[in-house]
């Protein structure tokens, strides 16, 4: 099964949380669903920060720099 997915690479830092919030949303009933953040700790940190933030209520990070999103 291939999932839905949103990469970072080339996102600036202070562009993620609007990227990751309207990805998850805008896609919330294709879940679940891939976030590729890279090697950066700080872009991983602000990822896992927006799921926080809008409630996401199951989410694990399968590989460092992947993020898989399970349940709104």
């Amino acid at each position: 099964m291939k999932l839905k997915k949103l990469d970072l690479h080339g996102i600036k830092h202070g562009d993620v949380d609007l990227k990751v919030e309207n990805f998850i949303l805008l896609n919330q009933e294709q879940i679940p669903l891939e976030i590729v953040c890279g090697n950066s700790q700080r872009m991983i940190d602000l990822v896992t920060s927006t799921l926080d933030r809008i409630e996401c209520e199951d989410f694990d990070q399968v590989q460092f720099g992947t993020i898989i999103v399970r349940k709104l």
